[in-house]
């Protein structure tokens, strides 16, 4: 059988880090895969992680399974991270959590219960999205369309057709949501307009999906849910699929989290049951060192309080690293948009996508060793001190013809 298989494409992410690290090129920037990098270009182990993980291993009396949703208790701190430690519905029983290998799990997850629930169901992706979400629904057997989401011309939110392609959306229907940080623009709406978007979406009666892959990236933990909470007092019922990978550096130990939502407590267990059917039948229950790690830090308050001042740290650098990718674009003379480069340090989280073309990007790993998404999306948390100003030496040199 193999024999008549023709070969796949490469991811558009992953595959083009193997094509990075196959290139000698000793200057070579890969801006491509969401990771978080220090001044020195490491992806750092947070000390709250490395210490809570040592409790972890030195605690362990067994390699028995997990059971099917994980670590209880991190379904219960992962509830009062996303709706607050006094909400109503975590306090009523109306929301339920599985844990899962990342977020890319969690939405894997969420797309076979919305099959098997509801299989003549659209799902509703924005206007761009990761590319990673076409895929996992895909898979699912699930069709999927588009909403508006991005104005290319401003590199801002197109809420002026955002509204209006949103009302496409049938009753039963799916619409997939970025909590905050959107990948790959780093464009997030305004509180005022998740309000709206709210507020439509539960006229339109439609299932939501919200993909939280970078709470605390964007403005803080709380504020980063904002969107999150309104949607919660205006639908009955929604899912949010969470992911530990960038806030807590956990990428390789693969942390996720599937929440639901539901109307009544009774609703939330029937869920759950479901959900665990969907889960067996996947990989049938999580890893354990990655999760009762992040378990083991968001419940000591000792360490939550260190884990919450990394996290900042990092945001903070993510904030000055924008500044200064629009500083060194002007100082090149690289202008993204007609309006400038103001829209990358008004944009949140590790993204930016930059409207390079195709060709351009190409040249940049060509000629350049910089390494791009083919979207032109770049991971600004990629970029270092040094780096800056061959990165954007380098698309002044592209773009220039």
């Amino acid at each position: 059988m193999f024999e008549t298989l023709e070969a796949a494409p490469p991811d558009p992410i992953l595959g083009l880090t193997q094509t990075f690290l196959a290139d000698p090129r000793p200057e070579k920037v890969n801006l491509g895969v969401g990771v978080f990098k220090d001044a020195q270009g490491k992806t750092p182990v947070l000390d709250s992680v490395r210490t809570a993980q040592r409790r972890v291993i030195d605690a362990e009396q067994s390699k028995s399974y997990l059971p099917i949703d994980g670590p209880a208790e991190l379904g219960v701190l992962t509830r009062a991270l996303l709706f607050g430690q006094d909400s109503d519905l975590v306090r009523d029983g109306r929301a339920f959590t599985a844990c899962t290998p990342g977020g890319t799990g969690a939405l894997r997850v969420a797309a076979d219960l919305i099959h098997e629930a509801y299989p003549g169901a659209s799902v509703w992706l924005s206007d761009p999205t990761w590319a990673n979400h076409g895929g996992i629904f895909q898979a699912a057997g699930l069709p999927q369309r588009q909403y508006a989401y991005l104005d290319h011309k401003t590199n801002g939110l197109a809420f002026d057709r955002m509204p209006a392609s949103l009302l496409q959306a049938k009753p039963g229907d799916v619409v997939v949501l970025h909590g905050c940080c959107h990948n790959p623009t780093g464009v997030d709406p305004t509180p005022d307009q998740w309000a709206q978007i709210a507020a439509m979406l539960a006229e339109r009666r439609v299932l939501v999906v919200v993909d939280l892959a970078y709470q605390g990236f964007g403005d803080g933990l709380e504020a980063d849910v904002v969107g999150l909470r309104m949607l919660c007092e205006a639908l009955p019922e929604l899912l949010v699929c969470s992911s530990y990978s960038k806030n807590f550096g956990v990428y390789r130990d693969r942390v996720g989290a599937l929440t639901a939502v539901a109307p009544t407590a009774e609703a939330a267990q029937a869920a759950a049951s479901r959900l665990k059917r969907c889960i067996r039948r996947n990989y049938s229950n999580p890893a354990a060192v990655g999760p009762l790690t992040v378990e083991a830090v968001l419940g000591d308050p000792e360490l939550r309080a260190q884990w919450e001042h990394e996290l900042g740290a990092m945001r903070k650098r993510i904030a000055e690293l924008r500044q200064a990718f629009q500083d060194g674009l002007d100082a090149a003379g690289v202008r993204l948009n007609e309006q400038g480069n103001g829209f990358i340090t008004q944009q949140r989280g590790m993204f930016t996508l930059t409207g390079l073309p195709k060709t351009a990007v190409e040249r940049l790993r060509e000629e350049h060793a910089v390494y791009v998404v083919g979207s032109g999306r770049i991971n600004v948390a990629g970029l270092c001190e040094q780096s800056i100003p061959r990165v954007c030496g380098a698309m002044a040199s592209v773009l220039a013809g």
